[in-house]
């Protein structure tokens, strides 16, 4: 594991180069409009008994990228049966860092939604907050505390916070310090935060390595969280909606095999990227880039957590890839192309020879088709200079296949500023 001081330095963005199209890209300048800041792309649960609150609140914490003077928050029932009662939210500036979850004192604010305090947010829908007045600085982080006052079993979540939230008895909505009765490594009934001021907002769109696996807990080492302070070191208004979901793929929703081990936990895959394209991209408030980084998923959950009859080809992927690239620019948006990282001998058993030819394949077509605006070579930043097909040591958080927190910080090294600057690209 790479220190600290290396990741930072790499996420400097100073020593990594990577093959990439020219393409004009700006933001648009609404700079008096609502920009996502930060994102969590809401999935449903597995089969069996699931978590129920009653009666606590839920204190989670979200790191912004851009900053502004006012915000609203996006709270999701998307896969809940019955409407979802909440009694009371507040959010405040957080004080201190990793897996504190106290408010900077002055900061707290309760929040209303279409005047309310309390509120119902409707079976299969999503619940938009009024503007709330409150100085959320770049880069800083903001707790988001939730009152459920009545037995709520939790059907829509986040599965793969990276970071650690805190469960307490009562509402305890608007303490400075609150007392965990449990702590979550999850979103609940939480998708979004925007706020007034940015210029834009950039959607990252995949899987597990865009969502942060294997970094560290509590970190915001995930690659869109470094990018997203590449911008605000950079000077670029652009607000980062990290809408990876672990285990995603680009073509197929999850689909566990009767009796597998699967059936316990694919449900967090979430609905696949063409299927969740509209509410998880083109709903992003302000959004003006989109970064696309999928299809590893695809080559490799046949025969692993999803029936062999689901292995894709490289044209399937392609035809997928062209699909995102259509639907992005009838949104206005600008599409970047990422190419598949490296997974030679993975532990997880995706890699075959087979599907080291597809992923190359892919990563050729998205490099010289020019379907896309731009192309971030993601591949040639972390792979092995003697082992091309291979993760490279120093970026491998083991398992051959998800980068460590240096690797991260790699790939957000590897992102072009000149494609998010205004004027030519």
């Amino acid at each position: 594991m790479s220190t600290r001081r290396e990741v930072l330095a790499l996420a400097s963005g100073a020593a990594l180069t990577a093959a990439v199209h020219p393409a004009p890209a700006a933001a648009d300048g609404r700079s008096d409009g609502w920009v996502a800041t930060w994102a969590a792309a809401p999935t449903t649960v597995p089969p069996g008994d699931p978590l129920i609150l009653n009666g606590q609140t839920v204190r989670q914490v979200v790191h912004a990228s851009v900053g502004g003077e006012r915000l609203r928050i996006r709270l999701t029932n998307e896969f809940g049966a019955t409407g979802l009662r909440i009694g009371e939210v507040h959010v405040a500036i957080r004080a201190g860092d990793g897996a504190s979850t106290d408010a900077v004192p002055g900061t707290d604010r309760r929040v209303t939604f279409g005047g309310r305090v309390a509120a119902t947010v409707p079976a299969g829908s999503p619940l938009v907050s009024d503007p709330v007045r409150l100085s959320l600085p770049p880069g800083a982080d903001l707790v988001v505390s939730v009152y459920l006052p009545e037995r709520t079993p939790v059907t829509t979540l986040a599965a793969f916070a990276f970071q650690d939230n805190a469960i307490a008895a009562g509402n305890v909505t608007g303490a400075v310090r609150v007392t965990p009765t449990g702590t979550i490594g999850q979103y609940l009934f939480l998708s979004g935060v925007s706020v007034q001021g940015g210029v834009g907002a950039v959607v990252t769109l995949g899987d597990s390595i865009t969502n942060g696996a294997n970094t560290v807990t509590n970190a915001n080492h995930r690659w869109p969280d470094l990018l997203a302070a590449r911008f605000r070191s950079a000077r670029i208004r652009l607000g980062v909606a990290n809408l990876g979901v672990s285990g995603n793929r680009l073509l197929h929703d999850p689909n566990p095999p009767a009796g597998s081990a699967a059936e316990a936990f694919a449900a967090f895959f979430g609905h696949s990227g063409l299927r969740r394209f509209d509410r998880d991209v083109v709903a992003q408030p302000g959004a003006t880039h989109l970064v696309v980084l999928l299809g590893v998923n695809d080559l490799g959950h046949p025969g692993t957590v999803a029936p062999p009859g689901e292995v894709v080809t490289a044209d399937d992927l392609i035809w997928g890839h062209r699909q995102l690239i259509a639907r992005a620019r009838l949104a206005g948006l600008r599409v970047y192309g990422a190419t598949i990282l490296p997974f030679k001998d993975d532990t997880l058993g995706f890699y075959t020879v087979e599907n080291e030819r597809k992923r190359a394949a892919l990563n050729s077509w998205i490099r010289t088709s020019g379907e896309y605006d731009a192309v971030i070579d993601f591949d040639a930043a972390v792979r092995d200079p003697a082992d091309p097909p291979r993760l490279a040591a120093r970026y491998d958080s083991g398992d051959h296949l998800h980068p460590n927190d240096a690797g991260m910080a790699a790939m957000a090294a590897a992102v072009p500023m000149r494609l998010f600057r205004p004027g030519p690209g």
